[in-house]
């Protein structure tokens, strides 16, 4: 997927800080194989000059994504990053409804398992991890969750959800079947199969909202990435 500055809203922007609204499909890292491919310091330096990444989002799911633009603001940020004081919120369609309306699941996870290098929960050698999640709409099979984690394990949201039954739309690696989402009359969400314009082909979750510490002035900082034309559509597919 070939990516452009006009791809990627800017959110905030000063001399320590550059706020993105990452779109899906554009990496936060390197390519292990090819690092010829574009991805987000890539994309931005020519304009923004040196940047630090500070955290990473898996390269389909969009949402608030922080970079330094100096190295004690990097220092400062990973410091925040490492001990858990940044709050991050995500939004994700999942499949089902679960019974309650407000559950914080905590299961150790192992990361990079298998094949498929999947996050797996493994009481015996997983990390502890948690995370909080809040129903925001139920639909007929889907639901609109809001996920609040509170460690930051790879893949920990998609995990969770996927153990707890509850794989988010979309995910092909955490889910038994790729889901895909598009507009075809009223139909709202077609399973087991794949069609060449849908609305949504790609996995249902953005982070939302990030809270830090801003790393020269001292304070509190909320930052919001509005939700992306592809999951507001599936959503509207879905309440129709």
């Amino acid at each position: 997927m070939n990516q452009s500055l006009d791809d990627i809203p800017i959110l905030f922007i000063d001399q320590d800080l550059l706020v993105i609204n990452k779109s899906a499909g554009l990496r936060s890292l390197p390519d292990g194989y090819d690092y010829s491919l574009p991805h987000a310091k890539s994309v931005l330096s020519p304009k923004y000059g040196s940047l630090w990444i500070v955290h990473r989002l898996d390269r389909y799911t969009s949402g608030v994504m922080v970079l330094a633009r100096n190295r004690e603001a990097h220092r400062d940020l990973n410091t925040q990053f490492q001990n858990h004081k940044v709050k991050k919120v995500y939004l994700a369609i999942i499949v089902g409804c679960p019974a309650w309306e407000h559950e914080t699941v905590r299961l150790p996870l192992l990361v990079n398992t298998g094949r498929k290098h999947r996050t797996v929960v493994d009481p015996e050698k997983g990390k502890p991890s948690e995370t909080e999640f809040i129903v925001i709409e139920r639909f007929t099979d889907y639901c609109l969750l809001e996920a609040r984690p509170k460690t930051g394990r790879r893949h920990q949201i998609r995990a969770h959800l996927s153990y707890e039954g509850y794989p988010i739309a979309c995910d092909s690696v955490y889910a038994n079947q790729s889901e895909t989402i598009r507009l075809e009359n009223s139909a709202a969400l077609t399973k087991r199969q794949h069609f060449p314009n849908p609305v949504l082909n790609r996995i249902a979750l953005h982070a939302s909202s990030l809270e830090i510490v801003h790393p020269e002035k001292n304070q509190r900082f909320h930052l919001h990435a509005p939700l992306p034309e592809d999951m507001q559509q599936a959503i509207e597919i879905l309440r129709n």
